[in-house]
């Protein structure tokens, strides 16, 4: 599956992906505000990772940004499964942009076009969490349309290596359109 947007092309991750996302994701500073993945980042991770096997209900991709000379790997966004309890059921929005290309609104255009699809798929309920002290991906989430729970709770982070503070958001996703009436394209 692919996913197209006004700038970007969203896909899954390859073998020969690994050295590249090695490169973008072995900051500190983006590590820190993940929950999954550990720090100090290793070339052992990234080959895993662009391994993993996708699954159609909660894909993860790798954003690129087509130019002319290639394909520029600028972050990762994905879904994951959410058990809120009985009766209950979401979807987690994660993403992460590499350092060099943060301010670009890489991170709202990706998860826009991630939103549409999760629609697509039947989600109805999406949420997402930050660290306290990440107030930018809070700000990607609110120009998303999601909203804070006024829940903080204690997240683990394994970059971190301990349990720290993380605000949760929600959005309901309705049928219609994609988030903002953005043009979004896919590919199977």
């Amino acid at each position: 599956m692919f996913i197209r947007s006004e700038r970007l092309f969203l896909r899954p991750g390859w073998p020969e992906d690994w050295q590249e996302l090695f490169t973008r994701i072995a900051d500190e500073r983006i590590v820190r505000n993940l929950a999954r993945v550990p720090w100090p980042y290793t070339a052992e991770a990234a080959h895993e990772f662009v391994g993993l096997p996708q699954d159609r209900r909660y894909p993860h991709f790798l954003i690129t940004l087509p130019t002319s000379e290639g394909s520029r790997l600028v972050g990762c966004i994905g879904l994951s499964p959410v058990d809120d309890g009985p009766g209950e059921e979401s979807i987690e929005l994660g993403y992460w942009i590499a350092r060099d290309q943060w301010n670009r609104g890489y991170a709202t255009e990706a998860a826009r076009a991630m939103l549409s699809l999760a629609r697509t798929l039947g989600h109805r309920r999406v949420t997402a969490s930050h660290y306290t002290d990440n107030p930018a991906s809070a700000g990607v989430l609110r120009k998303l349309g999601f909203h804070t729970t006024g829940q903080v709770r204690p997240r683990f982070s394994l970059g971190r290596g301990g349990l720290f503070p993380a605000e949760i958001h929600a959005l309901t996703l309705s049928g219609g359109s994609d988030c903002d009436g953005d043009q979004v394209g896919y590919a199977a």
